[in-house]
């Protein structure tokens, strides 16, 4: 082999080791830039409607102190619970009704070891006018309350609820055909806000917060609202699952408890805020 043609390989081997130094700097460049893709996204959580006011002082409050950014969406958990099971790309689903979180981690969509009760739901009536406001179920039966406004009992656990309520207190046969349905908790409540119901049965957690009057409603006369939140697998998009946990945990909380409470999210034990 010559000396010239020596020096040609040497310099060959040379230029193809600069070349894989470089691809190699790329794909490392490359595979950082991802991961911090993935840190920059924010926490995903899908969660029942009356939680909306809650939620936005908890996520504020989560994002002060972790610097992690939340994005909520919110609905009907019967609906958002189907659309975790279908593959919806939620990090974190806080339902009105622990049954649909038993759902969605029995579909294999959520880790139902992460599973944390955040309140127990309570029901009450609710009037724009403290004049015409009943002081029970049981006046729902007069006429005069020509349009009750209630969750749709098919999908909203609070409509569940109400809809029990009002069977068990004897109401439910005459008030039935004067049945409104909102989409959602916070539909309802709009309805009697607008006048376009005279009187809304709704979640505690927004009576709380909205001008207006309300009574509570014996919670005996419905089965217990157990409410949950669960870290769920992000739709297949990569689980973000130790931001998750700690968000779950926040609101399990002292600081996190403390915005609940006020927003009447109850565990036992714990009183509601007054009117």
């Amino acid at each position: 082999m010559s000396a010239r043609s020596s020096r040609a390989e040497r310099a060959a081997v040379r230029a193809g080791l600069a070349l894989a130094i470089a691809a190699c700097g790329v794909l490392a460049s490359c595979r950082h830039g991802g991961e911090n893709a993935r840190r920059g996204d924010p926490l995903r959580v899908a969660a029942a409607a009356d939680l909306a006011l809650a939620f936005k002082d908890v996520g504020a409050e989560f994002e002060r102190t972790t610097g992690k950014h939340v994005e909520f969406s919110f609905g009907s958990t019967g609906l958002l619970a189907k659309q975790i099971e279908q593959g919806a790309p939620f990090d974190v689903f806080a339902a009105a009704n622990i049954a649909f979180v038993d759902d969605v981690v029995q579909a294999g969509a959520c880790d139902g070891g992460t599973k944390q009760l955040y309140a127990q739901g309570r029901i009450v009536l609710w009037s724009r006018d403290a004049a015409t406001l009943p002081k029970g179920l049981e006046e729902l039966r007069d006429a005069k309350y020509a349009k009750i406004a209630i969750a749709n009992p098919e999908h909203a656990p609070y409509g569940r609820a109400a809809r029990e309520a009002l069977r068990r207190s004897g109401a439910w046969a005459t008030a039935e055909p004067r049945a409104v349905y909102g989409e959602n908790v916070q539909q309802t409540l709009m309805f009697a806000q607008t006048g376009n119901a005279d009187v809304a049965v709704v979640a505690l957690s927004l009576a709380v917060v909205s001008p207006g009057s309300y009574v509570e409603i014996d919670a005996s006369l419905h089965e217990p609202l157990e409410q949950a939140l669960v870290v769920c697998k992000g739709g297949g998009l990569g689980p973000k699952t130790n931001e998750a946990r700690s968000f779950v945990e926040f609101v399990g909380s002292p600081p996190g408890r403390a915005i609940m409470r006020r927003y009447g999210f109850l565990l036992p034990g714990e009183s509601a805020p007054r009117p």
